[in-house]
């Protein structure tokens, strides 16, 4: 199993090559940022976790910029989004710049994506109905995948049409980097099951491991689709020990992104221990 770290990827936290290398040199597998172009300022939607709206999300600045940069200054390190939304980006310009990346970091990009909780958000840059978000997730990952395959790239759906268009760089993965779907609930999880490379759930989401990832399994076999080409990421949000992620891996969870908890997401000083207490529990999994 490999361990990931998620950062919220604001100017207060350590600079993306400095964090990068610190991972790299400390056996981490893989770099996760997050992404928010906005918040609107009405905040409407209740923020998810509860409470007040963290606000270190009104300061994350772009993944595919900053992940970047983490490839320029490592070799190994794989680089995520985690997650991104693609339905709030054009969908040519994401994917070259998903496709760039990929080539310039030699093939280490992997795309968590979702639907977002925003819904002002998603209003503000996308005309596609917010209920009919699930479906329309599925063809703009359908088309960027397109994209990334054929030469001469063309979709039709019920939401997202266009003829045929040249669209490169292509990446340098076949197919493109692989797409994880993050989700909790019943759709969005039969969706993972469905159609995703993986799926990218919330640790606190699944209050019995074992059984979730048995679920999910039978799930991705009742699609037709073989399970053991259905990688599990978790998302670990409850600060997990070495045996929680002995008992992930036993369970078969493929990754574990870990970060530092909600509370401390605008105190960077909090970072690098939590790294090397990590860093410590990588060879025993």
């Amino acid at each position: 199993m490999h361990i990931g770290f998620r950062s919220m990827n604001t100017l207060r936290d350590p600079a993306p090559p400095v964090l990068a290398r610190a991972l790299e040199e400390r056996g981490f597998e893989s770099l996760w940022y997050g992404e928010h172009s906005h918040i609107p300022c009405s905040l409407k939607t209740p923020y998810p976790g509860g409470g007040a709206l963290p606000e270190p999300y009104k300061l994350m600045m772009d993944p595919y910029v900053s992940l970047m940069a983490a490839a320029a200054a490592t070799t190994r390190l794989r680089l995520g989004t985690g997650i991104a939304l693609l339905m709030e980006r054009d969908l040519f310009s994401q994917a070259k710049t998903i496709a760039t990346l990929d080539q310039l970091s030699g093939g280490r990009v992997l795309i968590g994506v979702g639907v977002g909780w925003n819904e002002e958000e998603f209003a503000n840059v996308s005309r596609q109905p917010w209920k009919k978000r699930y479906g329309v997730l599925r063809e703009t990952v359908a088309a960027t995948r397109a994209l990334w395959r054929d030469d001469q790239a063309e979709y039709h759906g019920e939401f997202i049409r266009f003829d045929a268009v040249w669209c490169s760089p292509k990446p340098l993965q076949a197919g493109g980097p692989p797409v994880l779907m993050g989700a909790m609930g019943p759709l969005g999880t039969r969706h993972a099951a469905e159609w995703a490379d993986g799926w990218f759930p919330v640790d606190f989401a699944l209050p019995d491991v074992t059984a979730a990832v048995a679920d999910f399994r039978n799930l991705v076999i009742s699609h037709g689709r073989d399970p053991d080409a259905v990688e599990i990421t978790l998302q670990a949000m409850l600060q997990p020990s070495l045996d929680d992620l002995k008992r992930y891996r036993d369970a078969g969870i493929a990754r574990v992104n870990v970060g530092v908890s909600v509370d401390l997401w605008d105190r960077p000083e909090a970072m690098m221990p939590m790294i090397d207490r990590y860093a410590e529990m990588i060879p025993h999994i």
